[in-house]
């Protein structure tokens, strides 16, 4: 077993380490959260979800597996091909897709029975392009004129994803401008590129299926007089859970808070395991994104260095989101934690994700051993 780790497991140990651990934690907080779910809906099944969000842990592994194996640079040649897929999948899913909460946001998959979030794969094909190209163009990024193809890239990917999810739009947006920053595009340059996400924002609130939804979150936070009902509900499971928390599987809000399982997991981890693990699943997630500037730094090829870190800035911004919501520090959005809610391609496209930041780690190695 040893000898079989040493020969297929390659790049970042402790990026695979804190990917189990985030795993672990996911799979027992999930089962505490769904289990009265189950039980009322799956005939007393109180382990339906536990094993479903098992096989999906199990698959997104077999995916981070095979793309560590896979040289970071054949993403490179795809990237475009996936942008290009993604737009009219997106708008195919905005106009016909699956409507949940009022938003349109997953295409119903035939046969497997499973919900597709096309925008998963939009976000991944966008950093990926950005970095190919920034990495390309490095001593042309003074000219605008070179810029113009990404942010229209960017534009274009953030609008059609707002229309449905505004928060996720975001967090593309400001992880694409961290890419052109570390990237040292000129600020100028970047100012024109937040004016462009912006108004693609402003046409998606005029527009998109969220507009008004996410207007009135944001003035509710702002007034901090309406807290929605899944934010009380979530204030009360973080308030109660202490220092160590209930003990696991004893948590009083899951029966409450809608999208326990997925949304709101943080609040319910947090009350079932206390603000010690809280703040432990926040650092386990700041070692990630170090471990993924780390790999930026040692990459001697500037496109394994930009893809690792634009993909870790994806991944850490999007948990971030999700914790400072649910403590309320942020207006409440639809974005998942990450490795731990639970969730169907989201879930497999985290694990993809990790696994080409393992095939840069793994590059770099081979690179230095024969240095």
């Amino acid at each position: 077993m040893v000898n079989w780790i040493k020969d297929n497991i390659h790049g970042d140990k402790i990026i695979w380490l804190i990917a189990i651990v985030l795993s672990v934690i996911g799979l027992l907080s999930v089962y505490s959260a769904t289990s009265l779910l189950a039980l009322q809906n799956k005939g007393g099944n109180t382990e339906f979800y536990l094993v479903k969000h098992f096989m999906l842990i199990s698959f997104s592994f077999i995916a981070m597996w095979f793309s560590h194996r896979i040289d970071y640079k054949y993403f490179s040649r795809i990237s475009l091909i996936g942008l290009c897929i993604s737009v009219p999948l997106l708008i195919f899913t905005y106009k016909f897709g699956e409507n949940i909460n009022e938003a349109s946001r997953w295409i119903k998959v035939p046969i497997i029975n499973m919900a597709f979030q096309p925008s998963d794969l939009a976000k991944l094909s966008l950093i990926i392009y950005l970095s190919s190209f920034l990495a390309k163009k490095q001593y042309d990024l003074d000219n605008i004129k070179t810029l113009f193809i990404p942010f229209l890239w960017i534009g274009l990917i953030c609008l059609c994803i707002a229309l449905t999810n505004l928060s996720t739009a975001l967090i593309l947006g400001a992880t694409s401008i961290l890419l052109m920053f570390i990237s040292r595009v000129k600020i100028s340059h970047l100012s024109l590129l937040i004016l462009f996400i912006l108004f693609s924002r402003g046409i998606a609130l005029l527009t998109g299926q969220r507009g008004y939804t996410a207007l009135s979150r944001v003035e509710d936070f702002i007034n901090k007089k309406n807290i929605p009902y899944q934010l009380e509900q979530a204030y009360i499971a973080v308030s109660t859970g202490g220092l160590f928390g209930k003990g696991p599987g004893n948590s009083n809000q899951k029966n409450f808070l809608p999208q326990s399982s997925s949304d709101f997991i943080y609040a319910i981890i947090v009350e079932e395991y206390g603000f010690l693990m809280g703040i432990s699943i926040l650092i386990l997630y700041l070692i990630l994104l170090y471990r993924g500037m780390k790999i930026f730094i040692d990459s001697e090829r500037p496109f394994g260095g930009l893809l690792s870190a634009g993909l870790s800035f994806a991944l850490v911004i999007q948990a971030i989101t999700n914790m400072c919501v649910v403590v309320g520090l942020l207006p409440v959005t639809g974005v998942t934690l990450p490795l731990i809610s639970m969730g169907g391609t989201s879930q497999l496209f985290t694990g993809i994700t990790l696994g080409i930041i393992l095939s840069v780690s793994r590059q770099n190695n081979f690179e230095k051993s024969y240095a």
